[in-house]
């Protein structure tokens, strides 16, 4: 494969470091490379990373690219990829994530109701109380610094989710804590399969629950839809495990990296909460700056690929990782790439929610989740700061998700309003 090196190129394949102590240091060694790099996975297994947003877009739409490990993966088949490998779980599982034409068509259309322009609208009342309810939560803790991570992103998008699945409450917790670890690629081996057992376990769980007691929801759907024999248990618990996924992690991050990136340039947070740049300028110019799935994997080359603008030549049945958040960054499309810009003209050229047959089923809710909960949040706290600089924050231990471990932040000059818990008891 042709890879455009330079005369301070990294070694090659390039180690990618499985806790991404420094995620956009090292994509910016990549793009020295070229905008097709060969790389390593933990594991050894040696994959392509893709930074260039063009090539990645083309690859993206291209029949002859693949998400199907089993018929065009021949590591995975032949004894390549361990029989353990740290990241199996984002390869073995059967849903639109992992499958290829026909098939990925079939799996897609099954999860496609959850996230229909009716379905989303129904959902706002329920997205703006659960907002109200988590801003009013941050207000009555005690003095000192709240943690934006978990006390705000990361529970708006997981009862959400749990609206759109009918995840009991008492999951909830369990859901949480399984999903972060399996999008975390630090792992050993033991601690990687054990990750997915207890994941698989949660899921029958909820299969189980929903048969037992049914609702209007994507899990019921997708229960009689297998009862009816038109899915197997696999495709089952895989589109579920996928929605979960998805809609939380993705989500979570993303609400994290837009406050982060607010609350370090209180200068353009002003323009946002003045009307003079739109809430969803932000929410674009945060999945360009710090796309919150780094690293989509897996993909591969049905085919011998030739990129004729590029350069680049992908082998068949090569493995191919996109690099989102370095596709976001890329220097052909923006000027000054690095820096976090609400106002920048070309904030939607990105393709953090994918592109192409794989666009993401759930990106308008997402943008409703974000734009409700970052409107509300700085409405009730104008003057919140971080507690401390955002270059001291610590990265998610992943290559794949990208956001912090936590975001203490000091709620100066709150507005006062009712709980809304509250209120709506004593109005009943």
């Amino acid at each position: 494969m042709n890879m455009h090196q330079g005369p301070t190129t990294p070694r090659c394949p390039f180690r990618i470091d499985p806790i991404a102590a420094d995620l956009h240091g090292e994509n910016e060694q990549l793009r020295a490379i070229g905008p097709a790099a060969r790389i390593e996975l933990p594991g050894g297994v040696p994959a392509t990373s893709i930074t260039s947003q063009a090539l990645a877009k083309r690859l993206m739409m291209d029949d002859r690219v693949s998400k199907d490990p089993r018929r065009h993966w021949p590591a995975y088949n032949n004894g390549g990829v361990p029989a353990r490998w740290p990241l199996a779980i984002w390869v073995d599982i059967r849903n639109a994530l992992s499958t290829y034409g026909e098939e990925h068509s079939r799996l897609r259309q099954l999860i496609a109701p959850a996230f229909s322009p009716r379905r989303v609208r129904q959902l706002q009342p329920s997205i703006e109380t659960i907002v109200d309810v988590r801003v009013a939560d941050l207000a009555a803790q005690p003095e000192g610094a709240v943690d934006l991570r978990k006390d705000f992103a990361w529970l708006i998008p997981l009862q959400v989710v749990s609206l759109l699945l009918g995840i009991p409450r008492e999951m909830e917790e369990t859901f949480r804590r399984l999903v972060g670890a399996n999008m975390s690629t630090h792992h050993t081996p033991e601690q990687a399969e054990a990750n997915g057992m207890a994941y698989y376990d949660l899921l029958d769980r909820l299969v189980e629950t929903k048969r037992r007691s049914p609702g209007d929801d994507i899990t019921t759907h997708l229960v009689g839809l297998h009862d009816k024999g038109a899915v197997s248990r696999k495709e089952l618990l895989d589109s579920l495990l996928l929605m979960v996924g998805a809609g939380h992690e993705t989500t979570m991050n993303a609400l994290d990296q837009a406050c982060v990136s607010l609350l370090s340039h209180p200068e353009q947070l002003t323009l946002l909460q003045s009307g003079q740049v739109s809430w969803d300028a932000a929410i674009d110019e945060t999945l360009r700056h710090q796309s919150p799935v780094a690293n989509i994997i897996i993909r591969f080359a049905v085919e011998t690929i030739h990129d004729a603008p590029s350069g680049t030549t992908i082998e068949q049945g090569e493995a191919i990782v996109i690099n989102l958040a370095a596709a976001g960054r890329d220097p052909l499309l923006h000027h000054r790439p690095t820096d976090f810009d609400v106002t920048r003209a070309a904030r939607r050229q990105h393709i953090a929610f994918g592109h192409g047959p794989h666009y993401c089923l759930g990106a308008e809710l997402a943008r409703l989740e974000l734009r409700t909960a970052l409107e509300r949040l700085f409405r009730r706290f104008p003057s919140m700061s971080l507690a401390v600089p955002a270059a001291h924050l610590r990265p998610l231990p992943s290559f794949i998700s990208n956001g912090h471990q936590e975001i203490p932040a000091l709620r100066a000059g709150a507005v006062s309003v009712p709980h809304p818990r509250r209120a709506g008891r004593q109005a009943a």
